[in-house]
């Protein structure tokens, strides 16, 4: 399938109520929800940093941050970067988060890094369309290999 046929395809999904306008909105609240929260932590970081700062992470995070605004517009098709989001914090969680708060060895931005991490945690399986993912990432066909 092109990409054009696949957002033609997208849009008639929406269109023929496989998604509700109700949850279309939901997803766009919560893609506002990634742009201001990250817009709040993340832009100031890219426009005031030591000049020989790594930048690894608050790059990534500006990459999901400029996403987050095409999800505004086109919430199905950027649904990847929200199940990214669960991803990461997911693994995050089990990997870092908890065996440090089980330890009682906690850095001192764990406070605020596990509130933000366990609220995405919990609001991503909610948002997500999971019939719909289901529908269009594992039952439907995989484009072939050319």
């Amino acid at each position: 399938m092109t990409s054009s046929a696949a957002s033609v395809s997208l849009s008639a999904a929406a269109s023929t109520g496989e998604v509700s306008a109700v949850r279309l909105n939901v997803l766009r609240a919560t893609y506002l929800l990634l742009v201001m929260g990250l817009g709040a932590t993340i832009a100031p970081v890219l426009f005031s940093h030591e000049p020989s700062a790594r930048g690894v992470i608050p790059s990534l995070l500006s990459g999901v941050w400029l996403l987050a605004f095409i999800g505004l517009r086109y919430p199905l098709q950027m649904l990847p970067l929200l199940m990214f989001e669960l991803a990461w914090k997911t693994i995050w969680l089990i990997a870092f988060g908890l065996p440090q708060w089980s330890r009682g060895q906690v850095p001192p931005t764990f406070a605020e890094d596990f509130t933000a991490i366990v609220a995405g945690v919990i609001l991503m399986p909610i948002v997500i369309p999971w019939g719909y993912v289901y529908r269009h990432y594992v039952k439907q066909q995989a484009t072939g290999w050319h």
